[in-house]
Order: C-alpha cells, then structure tokens, then sequence
C-alpha cells in the first residue's frame, strides 16, 4: 500500500488530504486548477514538509510524526510539467546523471531498457536537447527519472506544456510504460481523456481534499460525483480484441455485458484493450432498436438517475459482470421513455474511443 497523510495550510488554501492505495500501475490525482494535486504530489516527494504527515510506501515509514526522509533521501523519480533538460549536457549524459545516482548492484532499470521502452535510439546521440521537440524533450525527462530506480515514480502533469501533436506523439510510449513497469506512477492531471487513457486507480481532489477514490471506472461512473457532470463525462470498458472484418475495416472487441464495433486497430485476437464511451454519445431504447446505422446496441439495466440542470439527467447503466455505462439525455425523453431505476433498456453507442 501507499498510504499518505498530510495537513497543510497557506493564506487561502489548506490542504487536508488522506489517501490510500494499492502500490501498482498507475494512480491519478484529478481535478480542477487550484484544487491541491501538485502540493499533495510535493508533499509525498518531501518538498513539503508538514509537521503532522504521514507517508509509508509498502513497508517502508518515509516521514511520521517523529521522522522525516529528506528528499533527496526518497527512493522516487519526479516528472515536473517542463523537462527540465541540463542544457549543457548531451542527451545521454542527461540519461547517466539518473543512473548514476544509483549504485550499479541497487539499479533495478538500465538504460538500453529506457531507451527501447521511449523510443529513444534516435536520441540518445545528440549533443545537446536543445533542438528537441517538447515530446521528445519530456521522454529523456521521464527516461531519467526511471533510471535512479525509483520504488515511486510521481508525474506532475507530464503532458500540461505540449501541444496536441506533442501528446499524441508521447502518450503511446506511456502507455508501454504501464505495461512494462512494476514501478507504482502517481499521475497528476486535470484531462479527464488522459486519465481515462492511463489510469487504474483514481482519486478526485477538490479543495485540497480527496473527496472520492477507488478503481478508474468505479469513479468515472458516479454520478454523485463532480465526474460525471463534464461534458466529456463516460465510462471505460475493459474488453479484448475478439475478431477482424477486414471487408469493413472493422474490429470486434468482446466484454462481460456484449461487444462492440470499433475501425480496426492492429492488435492480434485476443489483445487486452480499453474502450472510452462518453455519456453524449449513449442514447436509450426501451424495446430493441430495428432497422438502425447505430450498429452497436448492449442490454443494460438502469441503476442511477440524475439530473443534470433544468434540461438533462444522467444515467447510469450496469452492462455485463462490473461493466458500467453512462448516458447523457435530456429529461423530456426520460419522461416520455418512463425510465426509471431497475428498467432494462438498451444502450445504443453512437461512437467509441479505442483508448489503450
């Protein structure tokens, strides 16, 4: 487990934050501006210290009332939102500043592992990161951070500085990350997409308190929660890749509570995948639909309803074994339709994001 604790107050802000986790893949810290993810972040890597913290991480006591590891001290690796390159080193003595911090029999990465997980090989031979592109630039800053062989690697919004070809071109290689690293990522953003994208585990934050946490989809579909009332509010599917139709270019991807239609990803049968399907694009049928361009159709039962301000209501929608949905309507047709919770009602999905 990470279990952290920490109290801290400033002129206008206090921050009074409790978490508790599984030490594995990839935790998310979300939220809007303001609402205490990078002080939190800082206070678990020691740059703040709190009089009354408490930090363990698995079985190791890095700070309580009575101790308290200096930074430099944490077995961690930090990202910050800039790359924070030293200018006047080539690219692969930025990469060997990480690792030699790290006595050669305690290093649990190398660098030939970094630079194949962050397509590095192009790189590693300049002389200097001037003339890299933001991307580039903050996966040398991430390949660094994972060579002084963290037991916790923490990401200050990573991506926050790049522009939008920048992270596409960068989420990929985070994604191998989670698959490759048994390192636990605690993962600070305010986009829902990339959260949705790379997270197991999400913790909401809102004034400087973690106001709900637990499993990625188990909190995305609340509707309790600040989450759900985004526009780009939805669900994540975890499915597998079932069959091709290469006559449409299309993919089958099978889950506990049906399938769905995706364009064909190159991925073997099989494959583990995520699925995103946001609210906007769910409708609802009471009998099944006939005669529809909407090909994927998936039984359902209603299991939450909420309004969503004098035109709109959530829903939320149990799909298969753990499988949850959401769809967004406006309550006219609620009214119209008779829904209500416990109804069977088929979830028609407009549109699907093929996310990991």
């Amino acid at each position: 487990m990470i279990q952290a604790r920490f109290d801290l107050a400033y002129p206008g802000f206090a921050l009074h934050a409790d978490l508790q986790v599984f030490a594995h893949g990839i935790i998310a810290l979300f939220g809007p501006s303001g609402s205490g993810k990078t002080t939190l972040l800082r206070c678990i890597a020691g740059l703040e210290r709190t009089g009354n913290g408490m930090l363990r991480v698995q079985d190791e006591v890095w700070q309580d009332g009575a101790n308290f590891m200096p930074v430099h001290q944490r077995p961690l690796g930090y990202v910050f939102q800039e790359a924070s390159l030293f200018p006047h080193l080539s690219v692969r003595q930025n990469l060997e500043y990480g690792l030699k911090r790290i006595p050669p029999a305690q290093r649990k990465v190398q660098l030939e592992q970094v630079v194949e997980w962050l397509g590095l090989n192009k790189l590693i031979g300049r002389d200097s990161p001037a003339g890299l592109s933001g991307g580039e630039r903050q996966r040398v800053a991430i390949a660094r951070a994972l060579l002084t062989s963290p037991r916790l690697l923490l990401m200050d919004e990573p991506l926050s500085a790049l522009d939008a070809a920048s992270k596409r071109e960068i989420l990929p290689y985070l994604e191998r990350l989670h698959s490759e690293l048994e390192i636990p990522v605690i993962y600070v953003s305010h986009a829902l997409d990339e959260v949705a994208r790379l997270a197991d585990h999400l913790a909401l934050m809102e004034q400087g308190r973690i106001i709900a946490s637990g499993a990625l989809n188990e909190i995305l579909a609340r509707l309790d929660l600040p989450t759900a009332h985004l526009d780009d509010a939805g669900a994540v599917i975890k499915a597998s890749v079932a069959v091709h139709d290469e006559k449409y270019h299309l993919t089958r991807l099978d889950f506990s509570g049906g399938s769905l239609w995706v364009s064909k990803v190159e991925r073997a049968a099989g494959s583990p995948v995520r699925a995103r399907v946001l609210a906007r694009d769910v409708s609802i049928a009471t009998v099944m639909p006939q005669g529809s361009s909407i090909s994927n159709i998936i039984t359902t039962r209603i299991t939450g309803i909420q309004d969503e301000g004098p035109d709109r209501v959530s829903l939320r929608l149990a799909a298969g074994d753990g499988q949850i949905l959401l769809s967004r309507i406006t309550r006219r047709s609620r009214d119209q339709l008779g829904l209500t919770t416990g109804m069977e009602v088929f979830a028609q999905v407009k549109s699907v994001a093929l996310i990991a």
